[in-house]
């Protein structure tokens, strides 16, 4: 034979997987066709019942290992759940024993359910936990609230349940909007839908101060300040997110509006809530000067000539 078994053999698995040269391949054929060794080793390559057998190992092993984790923090999450049942039961056996008719029990038992959501709820459910969790967080906060209200019978319900809510969308939304399964649904809207909420749950807890408040001349105060600054805010977003440029000349764009709209949007806002409140009423507030706008926008041109510079120099190194 004109080359040895070891150099042949060390060539069957590209020969074999057809990864290997055409040179190479010719004589891997030439030197089979002589001998029953590398053609056995050949036919043993071939042969994929041991890897199917040991994919299939390895996926029972990560299956057994997967539920018995499940078990584990299941088990878990049951202990921490009666570990919280027995200061509910204790309160209730002495709400009953002090004869209250079990009133403040329930404000007990609303106020059990915070961190039971926090803590039982990740353990228990298999997937999808920052949804699940957050969405028991937030319906147990407003349980809690309303079981208060009702049993001090006062009136500030939907002030505190539309400011948590407004909380909660400003810290958690983000992290909820990339994880399963909203993420999905949401795909590359993401930061659309996540300043939605934002914007639609500050507007509902100006709605319910203001009828909360009941004054005539809250809500166009209140509008002819929040639509201007919520305005711009979406503003920034949409630069940020959407204008097809760097950073750069983001940020000076960014810091021109900024600037301008300090002067020029303070003086809007003064005016449209001057003319809300009435010719007797009086704003206080301290107007930008002119030195300051200017310096903003110088900064801004600054910025965006930078940015102009660096985007002509990345396209020429492209």
């Amino acid at each position: 034979m004109k080359y040895q078994c070891e150099m042949i053999q060390d060539l069957l698995p590209l020969y074999k997987d057809g990864v290997c040269s055409d040179s190479s391949r010719q004589i891997v054929e030439e030197h089979l066709q002589e001998c029953p060794a590398c053609t056995k080793f050949l036919e043993e390559l071939k042969d994929t019942v041991i890897d199917e057998v040991m994919v299939r190992e390895r996926e029972n092993v990560i299956q057994s290992q997967s539920k018995f984790f499940k078990r584990k923090s299941a088990l878990n999450g049951s202990i921490i759940a009666g570990i919280f049942a027995i200061p509910t039961l204790v309160c209730l056996i002495v709400n009953l024993a002090s004869g209250h008719a079990l009133s403040w029990f329930f404000i007990v038992l609303a106020a059990m359910l915070v961190p039971t959501s926090l803590f039982v709820v990740p353990l228990m459910v298999p997937q999808n936990k920052m949804f699940l969790t957050m969405t028991t967080f937030t319906a147990s906060l407003m349980v809690l609230l309303a079981v208060v209200c009702v049993y001090t019978k006062g009136q500030w319900f939907f002030i505190a349940a539309s400011s948590v809510l407004f909380g909660l969308s400003v810290c958690f939304m983000p992290f909820i909007a990339n994880r399963r399964p909203v993420n999905a649904y949401l795909g590359n809207c993401k930061g659309l839908v996540t300043m939605a909420v934002y914007t639609v749950t500050f507007f509902l807890m100006m709605i319910c101060i203001g009828l909360s408040v009941g004054a005539a001349r809250f809500f166009p105060l209140a509008m002819s300040i929040s639509i201007p600054l919520v305005a711009m805010v979406w503003i920034v977003f949409l630069i940020i997110r959407y204008l097809p440029c760097n950073g750069l000349i983001k940020t000076g764009i960014i810091f021109i509006i900024l600037s301008l709209f300090a002067y020029f949007g303070s003086k809007a806002i003064v005016f449209l809530a001057m003319r809300s409140i009435g010719s007797n009423g009086v704003v206080v507030y301290s107007e930008p000067t002119i030195g300051f706008v200017a310096c903003g926008v110088v900064i801004g041109i600054i910025f965006a000539v930078i940015g102009l510079f660096v985007g002509k120099k990345e396209k020429k190194n492209d």
